[in-house]
């Protein structure tokens, strides 16, 4: 959408100064629009981090008890570094370049990559699916962890509602989640301004205590990093894995590239979050600092007594808002993978008339608030989610730095050498975090792990049961070629109208064809061989939306095409055919569609367990009629029973 005003903008400037001028202005209204869109949406979960993540660090800083004045600079150092080369720098600077046409996200990149190879790569689909896998696993996690330490401030202002954190939290959940189906667009208008209040507040409040202990400033300097790492190397690597809970949540800049663009992006990040996420733990040091190192929850402590109750209401209105943003990303993220046949056809309600990319996946949203709630309930407490937390962030970010090194060499054309450094430099950092976090399985890490896992086995099992079944189907079916032949040899009967059959393999005859000619023997005035195509791309033009050719006079090859981010409508695309010859008229037009009736073959090429999980994943697609978007009085459904 950005693109085009942007695109407009340029037109309108050529026609004259005063229309530029008035253009200029509309440009810098929608920056800032966009701006003010990317701090709600965008850094939504990097934001609420300074509620929990120094805490933590202090806390595993602090296993024997004590803290010294080294270990307060040394976290706070860690942070800083942690925000500066993992966020700046690796994704501001590199992973933001790698674009699929304006979209971003861990599916998209894989596309991007597949795409540069002459024969798609089953590597890289795999750690495609591995780092979709665990983007779910950090999707169930972010929410618990995220409102959960919000409300946690309750016990700040007074200890009496300690026992009522968990079911507090339990009802914003529900209702977070019930809420879904209404839709984000009449909601997110006020994402933005919390979230920049939110963000106010943070550099405020760190700027005002800062000056209790300028000393603060040294841990800028790496050296008090380092030096943390080498002299406390039994508490350093529980410590390390603590601090990555202060980047959680950065894979959402790539995520959510194509709802904001790079520029919006990049400038809320240098110019807001960045700025107002130091201050705020630069402000926690020096509070930690010169009140005796013995604070258990900074970040509400170093609050007023007349502000601490304002400011649980806002972080726990800022968690409800980032956890928004990645349940909105998990349901972009499912969609992608439904497109790249990576997951069964799953129902996608759109709940905006303008905005493509706000969608409603009621099965993903019932899937991850059970998730959410039952972590809430297991759990108890943010501190030991926090222990759940990091591994699949970490995961995720270190199949970003495999794939980001193939767009270098592939795409950009660097140096193997060049980019061979960087991607050294990126996998040193992911593996040292994804190492410290990795030692937490134990204590609740492996929370993330089982639901990467679970994830996985899914879109495996979908994969290879649904190439499994297109080999076994391929073999039974006859040539389109050879039909038509006999068929011109002996006409049958011929009855007005026109049939559209949707097959995946073009050079078959559908089977739905097969059993129309066989029991009804008649054959449409006009019969269409429909092919659904999902581009590697995001989105098609209407131009190369459709191809049409002419198999004899009573059959015609129609190939529709959509990328992976587009929902696809079968009768508003086939109206482009209009243009290309074939006079189509939806009300004159019959789609027949096969439906199939899996069952087990005792010489099955799968296991037992894989055969019965692929046929409850068909059985539980959405309807074909449905996910197309055909009118459902113009389709026929032909069933058949196919052995896998």
């Amino acid at each position: 959408m950005s693109d085009m005003q942007n695109g407009d903008a340029l037109e309108a400037g050529a026609a004259g100064s005063e229309n530029g001028a008035e253009t200029a202005g509309h440009e810098s209204d929608s920056f800032r629009v966009l701006l003010l869109g990317a701090l709600g949406v965008v850094y939504g979960d990097i934001g609420t981090s300074p509620i929990y993540a120094f805490r933590e660090g202090l806390h595993a800083a602090a296993s024997d008890g004590l803290l010294t004045r080294g270990d307060i600079l040394g976290v706070i150092s860690l942070i800083f570094w942690a925000l500066t080369l993992i966020v700046t720098v690796k994704y501001i600077l590199f992973v933001l370049r790698a674009d699929n046409n304006g979209e971003g996200g861990i599916l998209s990149l894989m596309a991007l990559v597949r795409s540069s190879f002459r024969h798609r790569s089953n590597v890289v689909l795999g750690i495609g699916m591995c780092g979709a896998a665990l983007f779910f696993g950090d999707a169930v996690i972010t929410p618990a962890i995220s409102v959960l330490s919000a409300v946690e401030g309750l016990e700040i202002v007074t200890p009496e509602l300690t026992p009522f954190v968990v079911p507090i939290t339990i009802v914003i959940l529900v209702t977070l989640f019930s809420v879904q189906r209404l839709g984000t667009a009449k909601v997110s208008a006020v994402f933005g301004p919390i979230t920049a209040l939110w963000f106010l507040s943070l550099g405020l409040s760190g700027l005002w205590h800062i000056f209790d202990d300028p000393s603060v400033f040294l841990a800028i300097n790496p050296y008090y990093a380092i030096h943390y790492l080498l002299v406390n190397p039994a508490t350093a690597f529980g410590t390390v894995g603590a601090i990555f809970l202060a980047v959680t949540g950065t894979e959402a800049l790539y995520a959510d590239l194509g709802h904001f663009g790079r520029k919006p992006i990049v400038a809320a990040w240098l110019w807001i979050v960045f700025p107002c996420l130091l201050l705020n733990y630069f402000g926690q040091g020096a509070f930690i600092l010169s009140h005796g190192k013995a604070a258990s929850n900074p970040f509400f402590q170093m609050m007023p007594s007349w502000g601490l109750l304002p400011m649980v209401l806002l972080a726990t209105a800022a968690t409800v808002i980032a956890s928004q943003a990645v349940i909105t990303g998990a349901y972009s993220l499912a969609r992608q993978a439904v497109q790249l046949n990576l997951l069964p056809r799953l129902e996608i309600q759109h709940t905006s008339e303008k905005l493509l990319g706000q969608i409603y996946m009621p099965r993903i949203n019932f899937l991850l608030g059970m998730a959410v709630i039952l972590l809430v309930v297991g759990f108890g407490s943010s501190s030991r989610l926090a222990a759940a937390y990091g591994i699949a962030v970490t995961g995720n970010m270190i199949v970003t730095s495999a794939l980001l090194f193939i767009v270098m060499t592939r795409i950009w054309k660097w140096r193997l050498a060049v980019a061979g450094l960087a991607t050294a430099g990126f996998l040193f950092i992911d593996l040292v975090f994804f190492s410290a976090n990795i030692a937490k399985v134990h204590e609740g890490g492996w929370v993330s792990i089982l639901m990467a896992a679970i994830v996985m086995v899914v879109m495996v099992t979908w994969v290879r049961g649904s190439r499994h079944l297109f080999h076994k189907t391929r073999k039974n079916e006859v040539e389109l070629d050879l039909i038509l032949d006999q068929m011109a040899k002996k006409p049958p009967i011929i009855v007005p109208g026109t049939a559209v059959f949707l097959t995946g393999d073009s050079k078959s005859a559908p089977t739905a064809l097969m059993h129309s000619l066989k029991h009804y023997k008649v054959l449409h005035e006009n019969n269409v061989i429909l092919t659904v195509v999902t581009a590697p791309t995001p989105r098609v033009t209407s131009a190369d939306r459709a191809r049409v050719s002419q198999y004899n006079e009573r059959f015609m090859q129609v190939t529709l095409t959509f990328g992976y981010m587009e929902q696809p409508n079968i009768p508003r695309a086939l109206a482009i055919c209009r243009k290309l010859g074939w006079k189509f008229d939806i009300m004159k037009t019959s789609f027949f569609l096969s439906r199939r009736s899996l069952k087990i073959s005792p010489n099955s090429g799968m296991p037992l367990w894989q055969n019965k999980l692929f046929i409850l994943l068909a059985r539980t697609a959405s309807d074909a009629t449905e996910y197309f978007q055909i009118p459902t009085g113009r389709v026929v459904e032909v069933g058949t029973q196919v052995n896998i």
